[in-house]
C-alpha cells in the first residue's frame, strides 16, 4: 500500500508544471486561447452554483458536452464514465446508474442543475447540454453523500430570440431503436418555450432482454426584467426493462487452481441467469424545477430554485447467488426479491454571489441555504420457493433456465413454484428534513494567487417507522464541513492548485434504508480529501490536468465492549491526467488515465471495484467539410468484485469508432460501432456471482440534423 503525502504532492505538481510554464512563456498572449463552447461554455462547470471557469477550480473534473454525446453515440451514464478518468461504473443490479467515484461506490450522488436527484434508476441523456463529473468529497457545496464526487446534469433552457427544431433517430444491430427532438420557440422577445421528447425501445446482446423509455421535458425562460430570468420545467420519465444481474464466477475460472480469485465463467457468457418475466423494472417520476436568476448590481447576484420529484419504482428480479463447480458444476443457486419505492423530494435553495474589496484583496462570496424534504416508503419480499421454503433454490444450468414467471423444475426435478409475497424483508417508512447554510470566499490574494475557505453546517434528521417492528428509530446529525483551497495561477492560461475538503454520510445510507441495530448510535462516516493539481489551457484550446489525491474514510463502529466505539479508516490515493480538446481546426481530442491504490481497514485488502489503472482516449478528425471519423478506446485494469477479495474481474480493452457525414446542414448520416474487436469483457459487477458481460461488436446508425 503506498501512501501519498505532501511532499510527494507538490514534487509531482511541481515536476508536472515546469516544462508547460516553461513554454508558456515563450508563446505570445494571442496564441493563448481558452476554449468556450457554443452554449453553456464547457470550459466552466456548472454545479457549483454560479458557473466558473474550470481552471479556477480547486477540484478534478470532467465536462462532455452535448455535441461530444451525439457524435460519440452516447445513451447512457454508463457510457461517458468509461472514457472519464478515476471514475468508474458498477452494476447498479442492473437497474439503476452507480458510479465508484474514487473508490466510493454510489448510486445518490447525482444532481440536475445542481440539485440533489438522489432516487436510483437510469438517468436518460436527452435533454442535456452537458455532463459534469467532480471528483473527491466536497461537501460545501453539495452537502451530505458525495464522498467520492458527484455527477451533474445540466439541461436544456429556453433560448430567447431563436426558434429551432433538433431531431435524432438511430437503430442498433441488436434491433434497439430511438427517437428523440428538440424544438424551441420563440415566443416574444423576453420568453421563449423549449421541448426535448424521447422514445426508446430497448434490446441488446442478452437473453430476454426488452424494454422502453419515454421522456418528456416541455420548460419555459423568462426574462422578467433585463436582470431577472426565471426558468420552469417539467420532466416525465417512464422506464421499463428486464434486470439483468450477470453470471457467476468460479475459483481459477474452471482450471482447477482453487487458489486463484474467481472469474466470470466464460462458458456461461450466453446464459441469462434470470426468471424473463420476473426480472423487470418500472419507473414513473414527474419532475418539477423553477429557479430565478437576479443581478441585483454588477457586483451582487443572487439564484433561487425549488424542486419537487415524485417516483414510484419496483424492481423484480432473480439473480446467481451460489455457484461450486468443485462440488458440482452442472447447478447454480438462485436468490430473487421484489423492491417497491414511493419517494417524493421537495428542495429549495438560493444563493448569493457577491463580490467586493478590501484592502488590496478582492473577495468573491458564495453564501447560501438548503431545505430538503424527502418522504421515502420503502419494501422488500424476498424470493420463497415452496420446494425449499426458502429464498433459495438450486437449478441446472441451462439456457433458458427451468425458470419461468416463478414457476420451474429445479436440478432434482421437482416443480418448483416462487411466492413474492410470503416473506417480507423490510417495509420502511422514511422522512428525513436537511437543513443547511454554507459560506465560501474567493480571496485574491494578488493577480496570481487565490485562497478559497468555507464551511457548511448540516443539520440531518431522520425518523423510520420500521412497519413489521412497529418501531420508530430516529437519530439527527449536525455536521460542519470545511474546505480550503489554493490557486497559484503564474500566467492566465496556468494554475496549480491545492485543497482540502470533508463530506459525510449518514448511517441510514444514502437510500435512508434504515437505522435498525446499532446504526442509530453511530455517528456519520467522515471522508477527507487532499488534492492537488495543475491545470493548463493552452493554444488551439487544448487544456491537460493532472491531479494527486488522498481519499480518507473514518467509520465509527461499536467496540467489542458494547459500551465504546472505535474509528475504522480506510483509504484510496492515486493520481489522475487528461487531455481534452482541439489540436488542430480539424482535430478534436480527449484522453485520460488515472492510478487509484487503496486499502481496507486493516490494511491486508485492497477495497472492491478499485482498478489501479485505467486508460481512455477519444480522436475524432474532420477529414472535409462533410465527413469526419472518429476512433476510441477504453482499458480497465482488473479489480476484485467483492471485498473479501476473492473473485476478479479481468482487465479489458475496447475499441470503438465512429463516422459521420452531414448531407446538408440540417441532415447528418452517422454510424457509431462499438467493440471493434468484439472481445469478450466484464466491465462490472455487483456481487461474486454476478458479473455484467459486456456487449459484442455491434453498430448504431443515426440520422439527425438541426432547422
Amino acid at each position: 500500500m503506498k501512501h501519498t503525502n505532501s511532499t510527494s504532492i507538490a514534487t509531482l505538481i511541481l515536476a508536472l508544471s515546469t516544462p508547460f510554464m516553461a513554454q508558456a512563456e515563450d508563446l505570445p498572449p494571442e496564441d493563448i486561447v481558452i476554449a468556450t463552447a457554443q452554449y453553456l461554455q464547457s470550459d466552466r462547470v456548472n454545479a457549483l452554483k454560479t458557473p466558473t471557469p474550470i481552471i479556477d477550480v480547486p477540484q478534478s473534473l470532467s465536462i462532455i458536452t452535448a455535441d461530444e454525446i451525439a457524435v460519440r453515440g452516447f445513451n447512457s451514464i454508463g457510457q461517458i464514465i468509461d472514457y472519464t478518468p478515476g471514475v468508474n461504473t458498477s452494476q447498479g443490479e442492473g437497474h439503476r446508474d452507480a458510479i465508484v467515484f474514487r473508490g466510493v461506490r454510489s448510486t445518490a450522488d447525482f444532481f440536475i442543475d445542481g440539485v440533489r436527484d438522489d432516487v436510483q434508476y437510469y438517468r436518460p441523456l436527452y435533454n442535456l447540454e452537458q455532463v459534469e463529473v467532480l471528483r473527491g468529497p466536497n461537501a460545501l457545496l453539495f452537502g451530505r453523500g458525495g464522498t467520492g464526487g458527484v455527477l451533474n446534469r445540466v439541461t436544456k433552457k429556453g433560448v430567447l430570440g431563436e426558434s429551432f427544431t433538433g431531431y435524432q433517430a438511430s437503430i442498433d444491430t441488436f434491433g434497439a431503436i430511438a427517437g428523440q427532438i428538440d424544438t424551441n420557440f420563440d415566443v416574444s422577445d423576453t420568453a421563449a418555450i423549449r421541448v426535448n421528447a424521447l422514445y426508446e425501445n430497448l434490446s441488446n446482446h442478452r437473453d430476454f432482454f426488452d424494454g422502453d423509455r419515454y421522456g418528456f421535458n416541455p420548460t419555459a425562460r423568462v426574462e422578467l426584467t433585463p436582470d431577472t430570468v426565471l426558468d420552469l420545467s417539467y420532466e416525465y420519465a417512464d422506464h421499463s426493462r428486464f434486470i439483468d444481474r450477470g453470471i457467476p464466477t468460479a475459483n481459477g475460472n474452471l482450471d482447477n487452481s482453487l487458489n486463484n480469485p474467481g472469474r466470470p465463467v466464460e462458458a456461461f457468457e450466453d446464459i441469462t441467469f434470470g426468471d424473463d418475466q420476473e426480472n423487470f423494472l418500472d419507473l414513473e417520476a414527474h419532475l418539477f424545477r423553477a429557479s430565478v436568476q437576479h443581478q441585483f448590481s454588477e457586483s451582487l447576484k443572487g439564484n433561487f430554485s425549488a424542486f419537487y420529484g415524485d417516483y414510484d419504482k419496483v424492481y423484480s428480479n432473480f439473480y446467481a447467488s451460489g455457484y461450486s463447480p468443485e462440488t458440482d458444476p452442472n447447478v447454480v443457486t438462485l436468490d430473487g426479491y421484489i423492491d417497491t419505492t414511493e419517494r417524493q423530494n421537495f428542495i429549495l435553495s438560493s444563493n448569493l454571489i457577491g463580490e467586493f474589496d478590501t484592502g488590496n484583496f478582492h473577495h468573491t462570496i458564495v453564501t447560501g441555504a438548503e431545505y430538503i424534504d424527502t418522504s421515502s416508503d420503502q419494501n422488500r419480499f424476498n424470493s420463497f420457493f415452496d420446494t425449499t421454503e426458502d429464498d433459495n433454490e438450486i437449478f441446472n444450468i441451462a439456457r433458458p433456465l427451468n425458470l419461468r414467471n416463478g414457476v420451474g423444475v429445479n436440478a432434482s426435478g421437482v416443480t418448483t413454484t416462487n411466492d413474492f409475497t410470503a416473506d417480507l424483508n423490510d417495509d420502511t417508512r422514511v422522512g428525513v428534513e436537511v437543513f443547511s447554510a454554507y459560506i465560501q470566499d474567493e480571496i485574491a490574494i494578488s493577480d496570481m494567487l487565490d485562497i478559497i475557505v468555507g464551511a457548511r453546517f448540516d443539520s440531518f434528521d431522520i425518523d423510520v417507522f420500521n412497519v413489521p417492528a412497529n418501531e420508530t428509530r430516529t437519530r439527527k446529525d449536525e455536521e460542519f464541513s470545511p474546505r480550503l483551497g489554493l490557486v497559484f495561477k503564474p500566467q492566465e492560461n496556468i494554475s496549480l492548485y491545492g485543497s482540502y475538503s470533508e463530506s459525510f454520510q449518514p448511517r441510514s445510507g444514502e437510500q435512508f434504508a434504515n437505522i435498525n441495530g446499532d446504526n442509530n448510535q453511530l455517528d456519520p462516516n467522515v471522508f477527507t480529501n487532499l488534492e492537488a493539481g495543475l491545470k493548463w489551457d493552452f493554444i488551439r484550446g487544448l487544456s491537460f490536468t493532472a491531479a494527486i489525491f488522498d481519499i480518507e474514510q473514518e467509520s465509527p463502529s461499536l467496540a467489542e465492549d458494547g459500551e465504546s466505539f472505535d474509528i475504522v479508516e480506510t483509504s484510496v490515493n492515486g493520481f489522475e491526467v487528461q487531455l481534452q480538446g482541439q489540436l488542430t481546426e480539424d482535430w478534436f481530442v480527449t484522453a485520460g488515465y488515472s492510478y487509484l491504490d487503496g486499502e481496507q481497514a486493516g490494511g491486508d485488502l485492497r477495497p472492491r471495484e478499485l482498478p489501479e489503472n485505467t486508460f481512455s482516449l477519444w480522436s475524432n478528425y474532420q477529414v472535409t467539410e462533410q465527413f469526419g471519423l472518429g476512433a476510441g478506446l477504453t482499458y480497465q485494469d482488473e479489480s476484485f468484485i467483492n471485498n473479501g477479495n476473492t473473485a476478479i474481474l479481468p482487465s479489458y480493452t475496447r475499441f470503438d469508432a465512429a463516422a459521420y457525414y452531414d448531407v446538408s446542414d440540417a441532415l447528418r448520416l452517422q454510424v457509431n460501432v462499438e467493440n471493434l474487436t468484439d472481445e469478450l469483457y466484464f466491465p462490472n459487477a455487483h456481487a461474486t456471482h454476478q458479473a455484467t458481460v459486456g456487449a459484442p461488436l455491434n453498430a448504431k446508425f443515426t440520422v439527425s440534423g438541426r432547422f
